[in-house]
C-alpha cells in the first residue's frame, strides 16, 4: 500500500470529508505489491472476503516462500494449493506454524482464530481414491472459517452407504460431491439434498472415463436442478464457492 495515499485517505477521514464507507472502496483498489515475477493482491480479502491463493505447480519453492512471506506479512491467511512436500519443508523452516495437509497438497499457514467455524458444508466422494481432491475441497473450506463435515466412500455401487448420511445432506447449506469413474453421485445427492451442489469430476477411474471426462458430462447433464460443476479434479474450486453458499446462507440465518 503507499503509504502517501494511505496517510491521505486518513486525513480525509479524520476530517470529516470522505466516510469511512468510502473509504473502505477506496482501499478496495490500493496497489498491489510488485514483487517482479509475482504482482501479490493484499487487497483480495477485502473485495471478496478471502485472501490471495497460492498456486504452486510451475513455481519456484523461492517464489512460493516468498509469496508466503508477503501474504502472510500483510496480516492474512496464506492457503498455497498443489503444494509439494519439498515447499512446505521451505515454508515451515521460514514459519514454524505452517502446516502441511498431504493428502490434499495444501500449505496453511493462519492467524489465531477468534470465533468458530460457521454454517455447515458437507463434502463427500464416491471412493477412496477421491479423497485428495475431496481433501482439497475441504481444507479449502475450512480455512476460509467454515464447518465442514465428510462423507467419504459412499458411491453408488453401494448405495446404502450414502443413506447412512441422509441427515448430513438434509443439514448442510451447501454440499461438494467428489467422484470419478462415471460420476453419477453427484446426481443421487442432489435429488436428496435440499441444498446447492457443487460436483467435481476426477480423474479417477478406468480407460474409459477418459481421465475425467466421463464424469464431467454426466455432472453437466444432471438431472438434479441443484447441480453445479466446477473442472476435473478442482476440489479448491469447488471448497470455495461451497465456502461463498455457506456465508451467505448462515448470514441469512443470524439476520432472521
Amino acid at each position: 500500500m503507499n503509504p502517501k495515499k494511505l496517510e491521505k485517505l486518513l486525513e480525509s477521514i479524520a476530517s470529516g470529508t470522505l466516510s469511512t464507507k468510502d473509504a473502505l472502496a477506496e482501499f478496495k483498489h490500493m496497489p498491489f505489491e510488485d514483487m517482479g515475477f509475482a504482482r501479490v493482491d493484499h487487497h483480495r480479502a477485502v473485495r471478496s472476503g478471502n485472501a490471495e491463493v497460492i498456486y504452486c505447480p510451475n513455481k519456484t519453492i523461492e517464489q512460493i516462500v516468498a509469496i508466503t512471506g508477503s501474504i502472510a506479512k500483510a496480516g492474512n491467511d496464506v492457503l498455497a494449493t498443489r503444494a509439494s512436500g519439498e515447499a512446505y519443508k521451505a515454508v515451515k523452516k521460514r514459519w514454524p506454524r505452517a502446516k502441511y495437509h498431504e493428502a490434499a497438497r495444501i500449505i496453511t499457514l493462519l492467524k489465531p482464530r477468534t470465533s468458530p467455524p460457521i454454517g455447515n458444508i458437507l463434502v463427500a466422494c464416491a471412493g477412496t481414491a477421491d479423497i485428495p481432491v475431496a481433501e482439497e475441497a475441504r481444507v479449502t473450506a475450512e480455512t476460509f472459517g467454515n464447518a465442514v463435515h465428510t462423507a467419504y466412500d459412499t458411491g453408488v455401487a453401494g448405495i446404502h452407504r450414502l443413506l447412512a448420511s441422509a441427515r448430513q445432506i438434509q443439514a448442510a447449506n451447501a454440499i461438494v460431491v467428489v467422484a470419478g469413474m462415471e460420476g453419477a453421485l453427484a446426481s443421487v445427492i442432489g435429488g436428496l439434498a435440499c441444498c446447492p451442489v457443487i460436483a467435481v469430476p476426477t480423474s479417477v477411474g478406468y480407460g474409459a472415463s477418459f481421465g475425467g471426462v466421463a464424469p464431467l458430462l454426466t455432472m453437466l447433464n444432471s438431472c438434479s436442478p441443484n447441480v453445479s460443476v466446477v473442472n476435473i479434479d478442482n476440489g479448491f474450486g469447488a471448497g470455495y464457492i461451497a465456502s461463498s453458499i455457506n456465508r451467505m446462507a448462515a448470514s441469512n440465518s443470524v439476520g432472521k
